[in-house]
């Protein structure tokens, strides 16, 4: 399981928020020391993978409600497939906190996100940055393993909110869960 793999759950997980009003439970069926595994085990020994991580960032979105996002970005092309560089989903919880998540899909290049944020701006609220984690790895085969457990592990990452617009900078490959305030 590698960020690859990770960035891959991510946009999956987006796919089915999107959608979380005809798909109303969803679930990953590989979940020790197999393909796409969330953990790995060895004796006592135990690895969270990047797809764990991924898991675990998004879970601000259950029981929670979709947020209606419009996503304008390049698209990437491979051997003939296209597909877009970003995946998006965004929902609200039952606190009111409001959650966004972004998959960076380029193994190559990072991006530049800008989100124009509707509501907070027309109430007069004084914009505070959204806070959260990211993740992301220097290659498309880094792991985790037994020797290096952490080598792919969310760190806490902030977005500016400026005019109205939340901007995050998404490096090459990654997966960020932020909390808008």
């Amino acid at each position: 399981s590698t960020i690859r793999d990770a960035v891959f759950a991510g946009r999956s997980v987006d796919i089915v928020n999107r959608h979380s009003v005809r798909v109303h439970m969803a679930n990953i069926a590989q979940t020790v020391n197999v393909l796409q595994a969330m953990v790995l085990t060895e004796g006592p020994k135990m690895v969270l993978t990047p797809t764990y991580h991924v898991f675990d960032m998004y879970k601000v979105h259950k029981d929670a409600t979709l947020l209606p996002l419009r996503l304008e970005c390049d698209r990437l092309t491979r051997d003939g497939f296209e597909l877009p560089r970003l995946s998006a989903s965004a929902s609200k919880d039952g606190t009111g906190k409001v959650h966004l998540s972004l998959c960076n899909l380029s193994a190559e290049e990072g991006v530049k996100v800008e989100v124009e944020l509707r509501g907070s701006a027309e109430r007069g609220d004084t914009p505070a940055p959204a806070v959260g984690s990211i993740l992301s790895a220097p290659k498309m085969d880094s792991r985790n393993d037994f020797d290096r457990p952490n080598e792919v592990a969310p760190v806490d990452y902030e977005a500016k909110v400026e005019g109205g617009k939340l901007v995050a900078i998404m490096p090459p490959m990654s997966v960020a869960v932020l909390e808008i305030k």
